[in-house]
């Protein structure tokens, strides 16, 4: 089993994957990010939706959001949000190497680097393709990752989480001469811990660039943050754009 595949991760460490902080800060960038404002009523596509951080916002103002996971578990958790906030959307559990509906789409969002996660990188192009597919003519990819430059500035010595009655270690290791990352995580609550880890692809700005490229998207530009920040030494994130040509 793929570690991405194991519900256990995304269960047994939902206290630090889907905080109560994320949930705020996504909606927050719905609300303000100039990169998540759409044309009204556009038809969004949310790849790798989980727990609907993005999902439900989106929702919310008033595009008609379909978010696709590959956990039915995941997938309810993002329809409840998504009657919490009032909102309505659709969900779809699949892989999103295989996912595509063509043309039914004019914006795709990857968010919360979840891009990268496939062993093979011919398996991630296959995402990027799958966007492009199911973008109809002018729409617009948006990817939002950790990426090599973003990562090299954040990794160092283990860190720690508090998590209520316990805490989780994380301790990440460079492979592949920079070309993946592993992060072991440590969930310890008194004389108990569970431990996990999980793999995924680092890609630099400029590779992810000419990915886009191959995948056919143009006029691809990238960003440091959600506000739409420049791409420098200030980066906290890399938010990187493409759209699909119009004929």
């Amino acid at each position: 089993m793929n570690w991405y595949e194991d519900m256990n991760l995304w269960s047994g460490f939902s206290e630090v994957l889907f905080t109560p902080e994320r949930a705020r800060a996504a909606a927050d960038a719905v609300a303000t990010s100039p990169l998540l404002a759409f044309a009204p009523a556009s038809r969004v596509l949310d790849q790798c939706c989980g727990t609907g951080f993005f999902t439900a916002p989106l929702a919310r103002r008033g595009y008609q959001v379909t978010g696709v996971d590959l956990h039915p578990e995941l997938l309810e958790r993002a329809a409840a949000a998504c009657a919490d906030a009032g909102a309505t959307a659709s969900f779809v559990r699949a892989d999103v190497r295989e996912y595509g509906a063509p043309e039914a789409y004019d914006v795709v969002v990857n968010m919360y680097t979840s891009f990268g996660y496939f062993d093979d990188h011919e398996d991630n192009m296959r995402v990027l393709h799958n966007a492009h597919r199911s973008l109809a003519p002018g729409g617009q990819l948006l990817v939002d990752l950790l990426s090599k430059e973003t990562y090299a500035s954040w990794v160092g010595p283990p860190k720690i989480v508090d998590v209520p009655g316990g805490m989780v270690v994380m301790r990440d290791t460079i492979l592949d001469d920079w070309t993946r990352y592993r992060t072991d995580w440590t969930l310890v609550r008194g004389d108990t811990a569970a431990h996990t880890s999980l793999t995924c692809y680092v890609y630099s700005a400029a590779e992810l660039r000419d990915m886009f490229a191959e995948a056919g998207f143009g006029k691809i530009e990238c960003f440091g943050n959600l506000d739409g920040g420049p791409y420098d030494a200030n980066a906290t994130r890399l938010i990187i754009r493409g759209s699909k040509g119009s004929g």
